[in-house]
């Protein structure tokens, strides 16, 4: 598969999960989308930016997994689709609007034993008082965007960001970030189960600048 691989927290989250429907939600170019596509889901990939989905759809994918694929150009912060989801996932998007109440947004999308993945920028003392600095290639523009990060390290930024250059190791701006902690504050235990709740520091080749990661899986109560 061209372009960068999907993120490598997406295969130990969903592993045991039962293929289903799916939203990725600010799909940039397509990575994660084409992967879930590939072992049986029905995958809704959303994105503003048509210049991502085109890239995303020229990307191969393997058996009859594009048939399982809907390239969607829409604007996340406006956007509601027709149905709710087994799966919705998110990895890196910033939205134009707070990042937190964009994944509340998106957790409104997730059927009745469903599941909720959020991967994003982790909110530590380094994201304070740093932006991007050179514009990303092929990523959404307004409402979220995308920055090709190293190897699987691929990162995203909204309108008001432009997004590092792969490899560059910039850190996300604040307001991109969050904790684990600040993710699950708003997803109410008599409604969900938390499943994964955790921070990850990694490092990719040719990246001075280690990643720091949150991760969230939660589940829908039926």
């Amino acid at each position: 598969m061209g372009g960068h691989p999907p993120n490598p927290y997406l295969a130990p989250e969903t592993v045991g999960l039962a293929p289903g429907t799916a939203l990725d939600a600010g799909c940039g170019s397509g990575a994660e989308a084409i992967w879930l596509a590939e072992r049986g889901w029905h995958v809704t990939a959303a994105d503003i930016s048509s210049h991502a989905l085109a890239a995303a759809a020229r990307r191969p994918a393997s058996g009859d997994a594009a048939g399982r694929l809907h390239w969607v150009r829409a604007d996340l912060t406006t956007w509601r689709p027709d149905a709710p989801f087994d799966l919705v996932m998110t990895h890196y998007a910033h939205p134009a609007m707070p990042q937190l109440d964009f994944y509340d947004r998106i957790a409104g999308w997730v059927a009745p034993g469903g599941t909720l993945l959020i991967v994003g920028h982790l909110h530590t003392h380094d994201t304070l008082g740093h932006t991007h600095d050179a514009p990303g290639a092929g990523g959404p523009t307004a409402g979220h965007a995308h920055t090709p990060g190293a190897a699987t390290g691929h990162a995203h930024s909204g309108a008001a960001h432009s997004g590092a250059a792969a490899g560059h190791g910039h850190h996300p701006p604040a307001e991109a970030s969050a904790t684990p902690a600040a993710i699950t504050a708003r997803l109410p235990r008599t409604q969900w189960d938390i499943v994964t709740a955790q921070e990850h520091v990694r490092t990719l080749p040719g990246r001075p600048v280690p990643l720091h990661d949150v991760v969230v899986r939660a589940t829908r109560h039926r």
